[in-house]
């Protein structure tokens, strides 16, 4: 599977189904080779991935990630080898142990120990019971991971780890902690925007969904030194320029090649736009798919 070492991240939830489509089609035009497909309160990732593959020729769909508690093993296994059969091996496995908030206040589940869920899940999905012709290779699994006990899990129970809301000093760090050989396919949020009020602006109204809502980044960053003060009144400029990359063309390339040399395997760039529409930059998604080179992974890796 060439996931490309340049990918795109973002919601369709501002999209109708018919210009998720378009939108996908664009993507193979530009020279991506792969699109993570979140899940969190819109479409059901599987069944659009599925839409996504059987309108595409060559688009890899990933998700990024599909929630461990929405779906037991077994059922997670049938739709990963479900996909991977259907779009003769475009379909990669992101899974993750997802947030507190959206776990227990809107799924109704316990979110009681999700290191431990997410170890028990991993040997429990890849011994699940499949009974339909399987494709011709697995598709490869990635897990969400901000720390050391889930990056450890990566690389000895997958392929490797998918973050998010991470800057380059972390990826060199999970670099570290799961080795040369696993993937890591970093998320990385963009605003292809000159005036800095303008870009950092809509940073922080993509930043405010993640921190100080959800502990798990809020506390990945601490870990990385960060400070309390840097999290008030929407982040510090400094804060937001970390995680976001705003500015020229050549701005933002600068910071996907340093999240690839700080190990990154593939970057996944999420085109916001400046106006805060809920739909991408298409200018951005057109100017960085030139970046994206070949990278060859595989289910074994």
């Amino acid at each position: 599977m060439d996931i490309g070492t340049v990918g795109t991240w973002f919601f369709f939830e501002g999209m109708t189904a018919a210009e998720s489509v378009d939108f996908a089609k664009k993507l193979e035009k530009f020279g991506y080779h792969t699109h993570w497909i979140p899940e969190a309160l819109g479409r059901e990732p599987f069944a659009h991935s599925g839409y996504l593959l059987a309108n595409t020729e060559r688009l890899i769909m990933a998700t990024g990630i599909a929630n461990i508690w929405a779906r037991d093993p077994v059922t997670m296994a049938a739709a990963t080898n479900t996909l991977a059969e259907l779009s003769g091996g475009r379909f990669l496995l992101g899974i993750g142990v997802s947030h507190k908030p959206l776990v227990s206040n809107v799924r109704g589940h316990s979110y009681d120990k999700p290191y431990t869920y997410m170890k028990e899940y991993l040997p429990r999905m890849k011994s699940a019971l499949y009974q339909a012709p399987r494709p011709k290779e697995p598709a490869p699994v990635v897990i969400a991971a901000l720390h050391p006990k889930m990056l450890e899990l990566c690389a000895t129970q997958a392929n490797g780890t998918h973050t998010y809301f991470v800057p380059p000093e972390h990826t060199s760090k999970a670099r570290a902690a799961i080795g040369p050989k696993a993937m890591i396919c970093v998320e990385q949020a963009i605003v292809l925007e000159t005036d800095a009020a303008k870009a950092r602006t809509a940073a922080r109204a993509y930043m405010k969904t993640y921190v100080p809502r959800l502990p798990n980044y809020t506390n990945a960053l601490k870990a990385l030194g960060w400070a309390d003060k840097e999290f008030e009144n929407g982040g510090s400029d400094r804060l937001v320029d970390a995680i976001v990359a705003w500015g020229t063309e050549d701005q933002i390339r600068d910071r996907i090649e340093a999240q690839l040399k700080a190990g990154a395997t593939h970057v996944c760039i999420q085109p916001l736009r400046a106006d805060g529409q809920p739909k991408p930059d298409m200018r951005a998604v057109e100017a960085f798919g030139p970046l994206n080179k070949s990278k060859v992974v595989s289910a074994a890796a």
